[in-house]
């Protein structure tokens, strides 16, 4: 029950980034549900790999290069799934630091 808590408030989280950010668009909240799902099996199975293999590079950057693998990873999901679309990087990145601020106020209230 929980997990779905978390994948609902996770879409929300998606959703209303989407609307904030020009350069982001989701369909509807049925594709931000189907975002956040996509991108927490992408943070599980193909975050970790990056962060092993980027490890000399991210202790050169102080851990900022994390910033860059988020940003190739919401690319990723942008590339998979049709009803999400990010223009360019430097749009992923500002949405994935967005989202985890949006993502962590929400979790906080519920």
């Amino acid at each position: 029950m929980n997990f779905i808590i978390t994948i609902l408030v996770n879409g929300l989280a998606v959703f209303l980034t989407a609307y904030f950010l020009k350069g982001v668009t989701v369909k509807n909240y049925l594709y931000a549900l189907l975002v956040a799902v996509v991108l927490a099996v992408v943070n599980a199975i193909i975050k970790p790999v990056l962060i092993i293999l980027t490890i000399p590079i991210t202790i050169l950057t102080l851990g900022l290069f994390i910033l860059v693998i988020n940003a190739l990873l919401i690319m990723l999901v942008d590339y998979l799934l049709s009803g999400f679309k990010v223009k360019n990087f430097g749009w992923a990145l500002l949405f994935s630091i967005v989202l985890s601020i949006v993502n962590a106020v929400l979790q906080w209230i519920f």
